[in-house]
């Protein structure tokens, strides 16, 4: 995370800033030390602007961590932390669109966000889930996609790909890898694999241009067979 490059593009109109850790497509997961420096960073900058900069702190991957990483939300920092959070990743259903922006109970005046985040609501068309999902919460707790698996996967590809001569970093959490590209050009790269069936997304669409992204979630089976291709790949570029 770049904090100075994110003070920089404050200004007096800022009203939130947006992180997201586990971090999609990278993998990172924000240390406290970082979280603490956001933290006084906003603070500061709410001071100097005379409004508060919240935090809006997108969790949807805060389950997912490997080798035995701890993530720690930014609301532990920061009182002014909305925070995100979908069951879409934890159970592999990103059709089911549900979730939750939660205001922790320490953050101060909270009262009026609470009220317009209701009036949001009501405006856009009641956007509760709907009455079942909502008793299937509970069991929603309890259960989650299988990360020894994902971290299986993740070991798997990241060896292999290296070992081709990819430059890729090991993610620290989420089910992704953010790989360089070989080539100069990463949106004719995914398509260059997407004729032989091996489908990545370009790291242009991240605005990170040079990249590409990986999803763990593709079976073991799925993965085997497009090693051939990236080891292919990587060598017509040469």
């Amino acid at each position: 995370m770049d904090l100075s490059g994110i003070a920089a593009a404050i200004t007096p109109r800022t009203r939130a800033v947006i992180v997201n850790t586990p971090n999609n497509p990278t993998g990172r997961i924000y240390p406290p030390s970082l979280l603490k420096d956001l933290a006084d960073m906003l603070e500061g900058a709410s001071r100097s602007n005379g409004r508060r900069v919240y935090l809006l702190s997108d969790e949807a991957y805060n389950r997912i961590v490997y080798d035995g990483a701890r993530f720690h939300s930014p609301a532990e920092y920061y009182p002014y932390v909305l925070l995100a959070y979908s069951y879409g990743k934890t159970h592999l259903a990103p059709g089911q669109r549900i979730g939750y922006l939660a205001l922790p109970p320490t953050m101060p005046d909270r009262g009026p966000l609470r009220e317009a985040l209701t009036a949001l609501q009501m405006a856009m068309g009641w956007i509760y889930p709907n009455a079942l999902l909502q008793h299937a919460l509970p069991q929603l707790e309890q259960f989650s996609v299988d990360v020894g698996e994902l971290q299986r996967k993740r070991e798997l590809l990241v060896e292999a790909l290296t070992g081709m001569g990819y430059r890729v970093r090991r993610p620290e959490g989420a089910f992704y890898l953010f790989v360089h590209t070989p080539a100069d050009d990463d949106e004719l790269f995914a398509a260059a694999l997407a004729e032989l069936d091996v489908f990545v997304l370009p790291g242009t669409l991240f605005e990170t241009p040079g990249y590409f992204r990986i999803s763990l979630t593709a079976s073991e089976d799925m993965i085997l067979r497009a090693l051939p291709v990236f080891a292919a790949a990587i060598q017509d570029r040469k």
